[in-house]
């Protein structure tokens, strides 16, 4: 996978690209990282790549010149990418989904944003991390990268980790003990020390259908649930009310 990240603060995205798997994966070119400095494609003798909005207004635009320079630059930009509030709400789905290109562009947008002639000519996609505002595209631009870098085979080295990650089955994960077995007053689960590991199993299915249906029911409504796993969910809520009672 190749990602090229246009931004006015490239050093973000290279103190970024320098760290953990992503550092790692670089150096084993599973995947890449061209950050592009949005500045060098400006005529402007101030190295300015934003202006005053037309019908006035607060904050300033991203010029639409230097942008589509920057764009038209890159040798196969692949699927264009910007990030905005105004964007579809990236989700597990979606990042499984941009794991099988091989190129990716992303635009990190600031201030009020990028000339909308950008957004009609260039871009083939708009994605938020929420309904939430931030400065700029950088920050979400990270996200972005490391849910998709994660997916790629190579890139991390327990896969059967990332399967069992929240929302890879459209269900949150299940609760995690480490030592020691007690601590504070508080035990870990007797069927994790159990050593069998059917009942283990059936433990972290039950918990992760239990944690969704505590934290995210909305999640449940878009997962098709066996019949095991219905019974499993039925028990932990008949349990969870029975201890609530107490």
């Amino acid at each position: 996978m190749k990602y090229n990240i246009i931004t006015i603060f490239p050093e973000l995205i290279n103190a970024f690209a320098n760290v953990g798997f992503i550092k790692h994966s670089l150096k084993k070119n599973i995947i890449s990282i061209n950050s592009i400095d949005l500045r060098k494609y400006t005529d402007n003798k101030h190295n300015r790549v934003d202006d005053k909005s037309y019908g006035g207004g607060p904050g300033m635009v991203l010029q639409y010149e230097p942008i589509a320079k920057s764009i038209k630059e890159i040798k196969d930009p692949g699927t264009v990418i910007y990030l905005s509030p105004q964007g579809e709400t990236l989700t597990q789905s979606k990042l499984k989904t941009l794991s099988l290109k091989n190129n990716l562009t992303i635009l990190c947008g600031r201030y009020e944003g990028v000339d909308q002639r950008i957004l009609d000519k260039f871009v083939d996609e708009e994605l938020s991390l929420g309904d939430y505002v931030i400065s700029g595209g950088e920050t979400a631009s990270m996200v972005l990268v490391e849910g998709i870098s994660r997916l790629i085979p190579g890139v991390v080295e327990d896969i059967e980790s990332i399967k069992r990650d929240s929302f890879q089955n459209g269900i949150l994960d299940y609760p995690h003990f480490t030592k020691p077995e007690e601590i504070d007053d508080m035990k870990i689960p007797d069927v994790l020390i159990s050593g069998n590991h059917e009942k283990i199993e059936l433990w972290r299915k039950k918990q992760a259908l239990g944690m969704t249906w505590l934290k995210r029911p909305d999640l449940l409504k878009n997962v098709k649930l066996s019949k095991e796993d219905d019974k499993l969910l039925k028990e932990y809520i008949l349990e969870y009310k029975k201890h609530e009672q107490k």
